[in-house]
Parts: C-alpha cells; structure tokens; sequence
C-alpha cells in the first residue's frame, strides 16, 4: 500500500504496510515537531495507554505520551498540542493483533488538556480526535 485514503478505511494492514507511514513504534510519530501518524490499542493490549471512544464514533480520547509516571511536554506530546491549531487531518491505525493492523482513517486533534488519570495515578496528556 503506498498512499492512504479515506474509503482505505477498515482495511487490515502488516507492520510493514503501516510502517510505510508511521515509521516508529511509538504511538505519536512526528517530524520537527508536526504530528505525521498516529497508532492506538484502545487499552487492550498496552493499559498505559487507555485511549476511549466518545458518546459517538466520530469521537476519540488519545492519551499521550509517556509510560510512567506525570507525562511531560515531550516532542511527542508537543506535536499533538500543536496540531490543535494545524487542523490537518493524520492516519490512525489500531492494533489487533500481532501483526494486524486495522487503518481508522483519518482524524484531526482538536483539543487537549492535562488531567489526573485516577487508575495509574498519575497525570497524563489527554487530546481529542475528531474523524475527518
């Protein structure tokens, strides 16, 4: 698969076809500070990161970056930040499974907020995903 579109949506992709994208295994993939990619698990496979769909599925809350303890305003955490004011639209792609990928479409962050997750007991990034 070499270029994403939106009526891509649902289709089961290997790491290596998501890769060709998003080139981290990092959940928030960004260059020079502009967000590029984003994964997701909602929570099923990585707790840490316990990201939720809203009252409807044009809606989801992504948690940060940072594993352990507060998160910080890393570069990750900054490129989501700042594309609250960018607007533009990146791929989302959710793991299944090992080796399953399934590609989401594609979403806009549309706001942030630091907030105490009461679970782990820590503060963590919290962004809004709007589906384009």
């Amino acid at each position: 698969m070499t270029e994403l579109r939106a009526e891509d949506e649902g289709t089961i992709l290997t790491w290596s076809e998501v890769s060709e994208t998003h080139r981290t295994r990092n959940g928030i993939y960004q260059t020079n500070g502009e967000l590029i990619s984003l994964l997701t698990d909602f929570g099923r496979l990585t707790p840490c990161y316990p990201d939720f769909e809203g009252d409807s599925p044009d809606t989801i809350f992504y948690t940060g970056s940072g594993r352990r303890g507060n998160q910080k305003k890393d570069v990750r955490n900054q490129a989501m930040i700042a594309a609250v004011h960018s607007a533009r639209a990146v791929p989302l792609f959710c793991k299944l499974g090992v080796n399953r990928w399934e590609f989401k479409g594609f979403w806009r962050v549309t706001d942030s907020e630091y907030v105490f997750e009461e679970k782990r007991e820590r503060m963590v990034w919290r962004f809004v995903l709007r589906k384009d």
